[in-house]
């Protein structure tokens, strides 16, 4: 049997305002990271100019954000599990904010790039902090509350980027707009590391655990190559001229990480990924449904706003409004989840699947009847799926990590997200691939490749509702 020892972050019970003020804070730090993701898309137009750079380098000041914070997320959750869980958080917090200073300061493309991969680095050590400190701070209805609010975070943080991108690049201008989108984290970052000393629990000292090197390096390398191909290609790119034969190469070295990790259990030693995780159903189940909504959830945004943009002529700030309705949505939905899925579970999240379906289905509809403005016309539809979203993310990592350790509940965490940004990476890649070909091979019609490529978004989120439909038979079965 696994030796794990005492946990050094299971917390000794901070009180009640203690845990909700350690909450904001990590809150705050995780909508600074996702709002990363997506706010940058709107500033690239203004990259470009600003710094001469060309397709291969704006690509990348996306992608190197994309692949190191996806590729960290695991092994920082069980640096986390396995040291100082606090201690993670502030150095990913310091990390973050200087790369992001170093952002705003570039003055050529590769500067650019380089600081972006330290952010994403950053970024990666944050995240799974923030579910492990939820999952060991909070209990019971409490916890459902706590997972709800971050629920709301990733919805809001993830919807509401290009709106507050177009906010900052049309205050600051061509000169310095795109600059602030990266200058705005540093005030933040510092208020972030001071209240994150105070507010954050220490956890107790513990046993020191295994990092498990070797897994760590084979699992990295292999999320590593199985992002690759899919944000390392222009916008617009192919999907047939990626490297694809790099996913088998990475499947490869997932199995010798299970290998690995089954030799290093049989030692007495602690691993980078519980295999037991693998045998709880609640957990497979959530990692699955995650994985296949971000994949629609994600790709969705990026290209409505080009449809948006370049199909109605809209700005970057018009396109960022246009979309306002599901970050509303989706937060007011998320915590109201929070206090309802300890009452009806797996429930919760196929009714907000079945309104993402229905809402995507109108946006469909309603597409190649827009025209300027109109696309105000989206409001309802948008708000309808983004109420429906604000029903899947926090009850399914709630249900998700239920049955889960809380001394695994970082790198249980850290599973979740990285399922999700592969999920995301995957989903955007195959997603504008088919927009862009839909719209060549209709003469231009964006309003068509909108339309293709929502059909795509909609058959990804099809699948996460099946199987949260399986899920919840299981649920039922067993009771």
């Amino acid at each position: 049997m696994q030796r794990r020892g005492p946990a050094p972050d299971v917390d000794s019970a901070p009180d009640e305002q203690q845990r909700w003020r350690a909450l904001v804070v990590c809150l705050v730090a995780g909508a600074m990271t996702l709002l990363d993701v997506s706010i940058v898309n709107v500033a690239l137009p203004a990259i470009r100019e600003g710094l001469g750079a060309g397709p291969s380098a704006i690509s990348w000041v996306v992608a190197g954000y994309a692949l190191a914070f996806g590729v960290l997320l695991v092994p920082a959750g069980r640096l986390g599990d396995a040291r100082s869980r606090r201690g993670v958080f502030v150095a990913g917090v310091v990390l973050f904010t200087v790369s992001s200073a170093l952002c705003g300061a570039a003055q050529d493309p590769v500067w650019l790039a380089v600081a972006r991969v330290l952010q994403g680095l950053g970024g990666g050590l944050i995240s799974p902090q923030v579910s492990g400190f939820i999952q060991t701070m909070f209990r019971g209805a409490e916890r459902g509350r706590a997972f709800g609010l971050f629920g709301a975070t990733v919805g809001v943080s993830t919807a509401i980027g290009p709106l507050l991108g177009g906010v900052l690049v049309n205050a600051g201008g061509p000169d310095l707009g795109w600059r602030l989108v990266f200058y705005v984290n540093v005030p933040v970052g510092v208020v972030l590391v001071l209240l994150a000393l105070r507010f954050l629990p220490r956890g107790s000292s513990g046993q020191r655990q295994s990092l498990d090197p070797v897994g760590v390096v084979l699992f990295t390398t292999s999320m590593l190559l199985l992002l690759w191909p899919v944000v390392q290609g222009e916008q617009g790119t192919p999907l047939s001229r990626r490297p694809w034969w790099l996913t088998g190469v990475a499947l490869g070295l997932l199995v010798l990480f299970w290998w690995w990790e089954r030799h290093w259990t049989a030692r007495g030693r602690e691993t980078l990924v519980d295999l037991s995780l693998l045998r709880v159903r609640s957990f497979m189940n959530g990692l699955g449904l995650g994985t296949f909504y971000f994949a629609g959830f994600t790709a969705l945004f990026i290209v409505l706003t080009l449809y948006l943009q370049e199909g109605l002529g809209y700005t970057a700030l018009e396109a960022g409004l246009t979309q306002l309705p599901f970050a509303v949505g989706s937060a007011v939905s998320a915590f109201g989840a929070g206090r309802l899925v300890s009452r009806y579970g797996r429930r919760l999240v196929v009714i907000g699947l079945v309104a993402v379906l229905a809402g995507l289905l109108a946006v469909d509809l309603m597409t190649p009847r827009l025209e300027g403005m109109e696309g105000l016309k989206l409001a309802p539809a948008l708000l309808l799926a983004g109420l429906g979203g604000g029903l899947v993310i926090s009850p399914n990592v709630t249900l998700s990590l239920e049955e889960v350790d809380v001394a695994r509940a970082g790198a249980g965490g850290g599973l979740l997200q990285t399922a999700q940004r592969v999920g995301s990476a995957i989903g955007v890649a195959v997603v504008l691939a088919i927009f862009f070909d839909a719209a060549t091979a209709s003469g231009g019609d964006l309003a068509e490749a909108l339309s293709v490529s929502l059909r795509t978004t909609i058959g990804l989120v099809l699948v996460a509702l099946l199987l949260a439909l399986l899920d919840l038979r299981r649920r039922v079965g067993s009771d």
